[in-house]
């Protein structure tokens, strides 16, 4: 008897480590599965042959997207006629909602037998929450990263959703301090780990403010600043920081940014998924974020949660202190960098609350994400062939 048939149909880098990890936990589940659909170079190394290449949709903002239109609605209409002749057994979605939903709602249309399930859920917590009811009657179950996501959606009336962790959860080992690490956080001169963002619009906003906080906290604390840079922008990283009037080691690559959060005392960062990396490092950071006027008028009118900060919301509280906009300044950032660099009060309650995130983010008995995803495809795989897949509030624990 031969195995399910599965389609992955991802949107970019990060939705292609996703569905790699995700191929191989299916596998150990389910032998004999068989892959099709859209996918990069991580799910090609798992043995995936793709539709075309994923650079054909990997877009990202509004004036990229309407200069690729016509190329991109092309490759939605491929997807989708690819994967209603297939047939598959499931069909499994992986972020990028502006590609995947749309390929999503054109499978549902023309095959509405076909269970899908989206692998990360849009931030309907944080802007535009009707589109977790829109959802509905194309999605039939969410693969939540955050531990409130099921909340969310329950509440705003989104499909089913399960929460089956974030994939950081499966590099604690390449985050988390050995020894040696943890004294040289004790040691000074205190490594400050400084991140301006990984696009280049927040590095040119953020270098600018970064430099001056340095200098300052410089000249009251012995400190050893290292910028893990992302390297298609060290070039210009390189050139903003020889304006500052403090050194900075520039590093490039992910293990020598883990590196440096092992070791690092604080961290001054961009708002991001980095601020989850910092937390489940247990790093006390401070969090900065600059955009443009016209992305600021837009955001205080959708923007609906009390933090941006992902661990923030997490944790349910506001631990690392964050700065938007016009508070993003030199001022602020000394005043809340120097105490975690020095220790005391502040630095232990950040420390503190930062102790809280395994207990809220790990999945029981050491479980991991991909095996947790993959638990639930199969599972809406079999409820499709007996019964109509559940609907909003009837998910899966995981």
């Amino acid at each position: 008897m031969s195995g399910p048939r599965i389609w992955l149909v991802a949107g970019e880098d990060s939705g292609d480590q996703l569905g790699a990890k995700l191929m191989r936990a299916l596998r150990e589940a389910a032998p004999g599965v068989t892959f099709g659909g859209v996918g990069g170079e991580a799910m090609a190394e798992a043995g995936f042959t793709s539709l075309f290449p994923l650079d054909d949709v990997a877009v990202m903002g509004y004036l990229p997207v309407l200069a690729r239109a016509r190329t991109l609605l092309r490759r939605i209409r491929e997807t989708a006629a690819d994967v209603v002749a297939a047939r598959p057994d499931v069909l499994v979605i992986i972020d990028s909602p502006g590609f995947t939903h749309a390929v999503a709602q054109r499978v549902r249309k023309a095959a509405p037998s076909i269970p899908i399930v989206d692998y990360v859920s849009p931030s309907v917590w944080a802007w535009r929450p009707w589109r977790a009811k829109g959802m509905r009657p194309f999605i039939d179950h969410v693969l939540a990263l955050l531990p409130f996501e099921p909340d969310a959606h329950l509440r705003l009336g989104g499909p089913a959703c399960t929460y089956v962790g974030h994939p950081l959860i499966e590099r604690l080992g390449e985050l988390r301090p050995d020894a040696a690490e943890q004294a040289r956080r004790d040691r000074a001169p205190y490594p400050l780990v400084v991140l301006p963002g990984s696009r280049r619009s927040e590095i040119e906003r953020l270098m600018p403010v970064f430099g001056p906080t340095l200098a300052r906290i410089a000249r009251q604390v012995d400190v050893e600043a290292v910028l893990p840079a992302v390297s298609r922008h060290r070039a210009r990283i390189e050139e903003l920081a020889r304006a500052w009037d403090v050194p900075v080691r520039i590093v490039s690559g992910e293990a020598a940014k883990y590196a440096a959060f092992r070791s690092g005392r604080a961290a001054l960062a961009a708002s991001g998924t980095v601020t989850l990396e910092l937390a489940l490092a247990g790093i006390p950071s401070v969090v900065a974020y600059k955009v443009s006027r016209v992305e600021e008028f837009i955001a205080r009118r959708l923007i609906q949660v009390p933090s941006i900060v992902l661990p923030n919301l997490i944790l349910d509280r506001n631990a690392m202190p964050e700065f938007v906009q016009a508070e993003c300044s030199p001022d602020n950032l000394v005043a809340a960098l120097l105490p975690l660099l020095r220790g005391g009060p502040d630095r232990e309650v950040q420390l503190a609350a930062l102790a809280r995130m395994d207990e809220l983010t790990i999945l029981p008995d050491g479980d991991s994400p991909s095996r947790a995803a993959a638990r639930v495809v199969l599972s809406v795989l079999r409820r499709s062939a007996v019964a109509p897949v559940p609907q909003a509030g009837d998910g899966d624990g995981a």
